[in-house]
């Protein structure tokens, strides 16, 4: 449970950069070199290979080497894992939302008129009837 947490946490870390979940978006459409990965990010390779170290030590990405050509690839099973964790609070949102959308509803009814209130209203009603 606790490594399971510390995973969690490594994920969503990683996933709050913007240049990390854009390099993320890049490799979802398939393998990039190191170089491919940084060259849209204007910013270094030194730079570049930070981002890609942290996306690696979460495992959201593998790193393989060919010759001397560093090829990343998306690793989505740490992503699935978060997407679990934020569905169980969705849906417990959901479930509150729901109620609160119950409550409106119910507070927007017009009162209804006291039983007492009623039945003078329809004997007068009759009267004129």
């Amino acid at each position: 449970m606790v490594e399971h947490a510390a995973s969690l946490d490594r994920v969503f870390r990683a996933l709050a950069d913007p240049t990390r979940r854009r390099i993320l978006g890049t490799l979802a459409a398939g393998e990039r070199s190191v170089t491919e990965l940084a060259e849209p990010l204007d910013m270094s390779l030194a730079a570049a290979s930070k981002h890609l170290k942290t996306l690696e030590h979460a495992g959201l990405l593998r790193r393989t080497r060919r010759g001397r050509t560093h090829l990343c690839r998306l690793e989505p099973t740490p992503l699935a894992a978060a997407h679990q964790w934020l569905a169980e609070y969705e849906q417990f949102w959901t479930r509150r939302l729901d109620e609160l959308e119950r409550l409106l509803r119910a507070d927007q009814q017009p009162p209804a008129p006291p039983a007492k209130a009623r039945k003078s209203a329809s004997r007068r009603s009759g009267a004129h009837g």
